[in-house]
């Protein structure tokens, strides 16, 4: 166990030289050492969203699980705050306002950061617009890139700036920075765009849910601006054999993606990214780039 004092809080780390992807030789300490390093650009994504964990104590190969709870032994420093589930319930979960709460998370071996498309306390109107794209095999990231492409133009269209970053996992994210309106309006409208898209792009895209549909084709899921669903957060490494990372691309990478592996990154390619481009996602955290939905909700 070693403990180090970040921002005044005294933190316990655990278990540093576990492996947490075997495959890569990267451990708990990477963990940390990545989240530290990416903290500038991903707290600002984080901020004021509860976030729900997905955790692998045990390393991506073994058993990994998605955590909502706050869990037992959270230092009293770490923000939760009570949010509302489908029925009128409530459950208390952790927001991730600073470093010493991140690398705490990072200690629980909370490799993913997911979190809805609204800001406490005003849950449910959503200040972003989100469409995760997934590619059904042979389908890749690269027929992906075609349809975010459509889908910028159908934003920009209406009124909407829109940015891309890839999910961390196979597919890519579209967004878009919204005056708060609420989610049902927000996924009404997102669903719309992608009947348009599928009907624009029929040998390319799916708005349907049913699996066996997706088959050579770009399933657009727009279910995640409702307001009880979350995705993958900017920067968020992902339990994939490779510590991948969801990361900020710009148009122009988009654009000239030709092979799969052209939008793969890891945590050891982001700080010359970040280098290089900055947070190509920045403006969604800017309300003077915000736009409203077409009907102006």
């Amino acid at each position: 166990m070693t403990s180090t004092v970040v921002e005044g809080r005294t933190i316990e780390l655990t278990s540093l030289d576990r492996a947490l992807y075997p495959a890569s030789g990267f451990t708990k300490g990477d963990v940390v050492d990545y989240y530290t390093s990416v903290a500038e650009v991903l707290l600002p994504h984080l901020r004021d969203r509860p976030v729900s964990f997905v955790r692998a104590p045990r390393g991506v190969e073994a058993e990994s699980f998605m955590a909502k709870h706050v869990p037992s032994g959270t230092p009293k420093w770490v923000t939760v705050r009570e949010v509302h589930r489908v029925g009128g319930k409530t459950d208390r979960q952790v927001v991730v306002q600073d470093l010493p709460t991140l690398l705490w998370a990072a200690n629980l071996s909370a490799l993913e950061l997911h979190t809805p498309q609204w800001r406490l306390p005003d849950e449910g109107m959503a200040d972003r617009l989100v469409f995760d794209l997934d590619p059904g095999a042979p389908a890749t990231i690269v027929q992906c890139c075609a349809v975010a492409r459509r889908l910028r133009d159908l934003l920009e269209r209406d009124g909407l700036p829109s940015y891309a970053k890839t999910s961390g996992s196979k597919g890519l994210h579209v967004l878009a920075p919204l005056r708060p309106a609420d989610s049902e309006a927000v996924a009404g409208y997102a669903e719309r765009l992608a009947r348009e898209a599928a009907e624009a792009l029929p040998d390319l895209v799916v708005d349907q849910v049913p699996r066996r549909l997706r088959e050579g084709k770009v399933f657009i899921d727009y279910g995640q601006n409702l307001w009880t669903r979350t995705t993958a957060a900017p920067y968020t490494l992902r339990v994939r054999p490779r510590p991948t990372v969801s990361t900020p691309v710009t148009w122009d990478e988009v654009a000239g993606c030709e092979q799969p592996g052209d939008l793969v990154f890891t945590a050891g390619d982001l700080a010359s990214r970040l280098e290089r481009h900055g947070d190509p996602l920045a403006p969604l955290l800017d309300p003077s780039r915000a736009g409203r939905l077409p009907d102006g909700s």
